[in-house]
């Protein structure tokens, strides 16, 4: 298969606001695909590449984005070798030599094909909610559920490994992917829910009420003495969190795989700021300073049982009878299953007093489902908060002259379009951040007009505002109220991005 038949599916893609199109367009391309080609066209129609972060700039793919060919010849697997070449390129001498390998790549592009690696290689096609397209378009074109597709998907925790399965064993192949302690599992994720009272009416009393920690999601896998730890976008971090690992690997268990948070707590036991947390996962190295603590709330395998498909009233159980010894019980994410009304409300104002963001509340009866399957977790903060895409920034005047304020902010397309823009702000930023946005945005910018930076969509910020309202100036037709920003959340990717619906469910008339 030639890369400008995934360029074409690309551009079609983008073409259309119809998910039936769009899966229909990649389910095409994936049924043109052999077999070794399915997992490179798959990933990088899902806005991503087989080989994680490859380090390129834009500045230099622009660069080199020149004199394409006339005639289409790059084949799949040629680009794929390119970028594992370009993966595997490190030490002395590694800066020529990559910038070799993509000064071939490009030379051998004709115009489309180019226009599509800067996008590809620059996180520009990486929309998040397409993932959900490309995985309806495997089912499609391999004939098969689309509920066997994404259920493999989670666990593998590879979209590529899944369509490759997909495509050649069906449903059979698709049922025999299990999970596997040491390879992790796509997380279930919690909904915003409106309010304490409304998710309670909306699960009924057969729910847990839990506090939600202003923290990192873990999960952790055990194998005898052997512990690993992954991040929710599954990226390993074992490595960098060894008292994670110790406090795991002295539970009475031989196997398990365990889901919860961490953070770093003060000395009287108060969570310390969000970025002392995420310090310990910077690329610049762990922070020994700052120890963290980890708090489970779910347990999917123990001692040979796999509990996934277990009701969380179950998988509640095993972990609670993992956590019993007194050593153990501070594990145990603190709340209350089957609390009455008033119950509840006092597990979310012990949890805010603590200093935590809020509570999430949980049907007893519900299986472990990768994603935002349903409302069966939703988590309730007093504040409405949103993660959104920034998508541009603005130079400020005033005593903000020479810093990169203003930003744009987008939702997600829930059928895998381009963010929605939905408003701007300036509010909440201080003098760090403002410096920080300053260094950071031109590296990311795919465009740098007069007024600012336009960027492409990879960092994910959290806002707070005060509700949403009915606006023409947006194309989603709504805008936020009083935004201000939080703190940017370097442990989501465009994917985990808050939609134009959740944005659209704060209207108030």
């Amino acid at each position: 298969m030639l890369l400008a038949d995934v360029a074409a599916a690309s551009a079609a893609v983008a073409a259309t606001r119809s998910r039936t199109a769009k899966a229909g367009a990649i389910a095409g391309v994936l049924r043109r695909a052999e077999p070794g080609e399915v997992g490179p066209v798959t990933a990088w129609l899902a806005g991503d590449v087989r080989q994680g972060r490859l380090g390129v700039g834009w500045r230099t793919l622009a660069r080199l984005a020149h004199d394409p060919v006339a005639a289409p010849a790059l084949t799949v697997a040629a680009v794929d070798d390119a970028l594992t070449a370009l993966a595997a390129t490190s030490g002395a001498g590694s800066a020529a030599r990559r910038e070799e390998l993509l000064g071939t790549l490009f030379g051998a592009a004709t115009a489309d094909e180019q226009r599509f690696l800067v996008r590809l290689l620059t996180g520009e096609l990486r929309q998040g909610a397409l993932e959900g397209v490309v995985l309806d378009a495997v089912a499609a074109a391999a004939g098969v559920p689309a509920e066997a597709v994404r259920r493999a998907a989670m666990l593998s925790g590879s979209l590529p490994a899944t369509a490759a399965t997909a495509l050649a064993g069906g449903t059979d192949a698709l049922a025999a992917v299990r999970l596997e302690v040491g390879r992790p599992v796509r997380p279930m994720l919690a909904s915003p829910g409106s309010s304490l009272g409304d998710a309670l009416a909306d699960l009924g009393a057969e729910v847990t009420v839990e506090h939600k920690l202003d923290g990192a999601r873990i999960q952790v896998h055990r194998d005898g003495d052997e512990v690993r730890v992954w991040t929710r976008t599954l990226r390993e971090v074992t490595g960098a969190v060894p008292e994670l690992a110790d406090r795991v690997r002295a539970l009475p268990c031989t196997t398990a795989v365990l889901d919860g948070e961490t953070l770093a707590l003060d000395d009287d036991g108060a969570p310390r700021a969000f970025q002392d947390t995420m310090s310990r996962f910077g690329s610049a190295g762990p922070d020994a300073a700052v120890l963290l603590s980890p708090f489970l709330f779910d347990v999917l395998h123990l001692d040979g049982r796999d509990l996934l498909d277990e009701p969380l009233a179950v998988r509640l159980d095993a972990l609670a009878g993992l956590l019993a010894a007194p050593e153990h019980a501070p594990l145990r994410m603190p709340g209350v299953r089957r609390p009455t009304p008033e119950q509840a409300a006092g597990v979310l104002a012990d949890a805010l007093a603590a200093g935590h963001e809020g509570v999430v509340v949980k049907a007893l009866d519900a299986p472990y489902a990768a994603g935002r399957r349903g409302r069966a977790w939703q988590k309730v903060k007093p504040v409405h908060t949103l993660d959104l895409v920034v998508l541009a920034a603005e130079w400020g005047y005033g005593r903000r002259t020479g810093r990169l304020s203003n930003i744009s902010l987008g939702a997600r397309d829930p059928d895998g379009g381009e963010p929605v823009m939905v408003g701007k702000t300036f509010k909440g930023m201080t003098d760090e951040l403002l410096a920080w946005q300053t260094a950071t945005f031109p590296g990311l910018a795919v465009e740098t007009p007069a007024w600012g930076v336009r960027l492409r969509p990879e960092l994910v910020v959290e806002v707070a505002l005060d509700g949403a309202q009915r606006s023409p100036r947006y194309p989603g037709g709504v805008a936020l109220r009083f935004a201000r920003v939080v703190r940017y959340r370097p442990d989501k990717t465009p994917a985990e991005a808050d939609t134009i619906d959740a944005v659209r469910a704060l209207l108030t008339g």
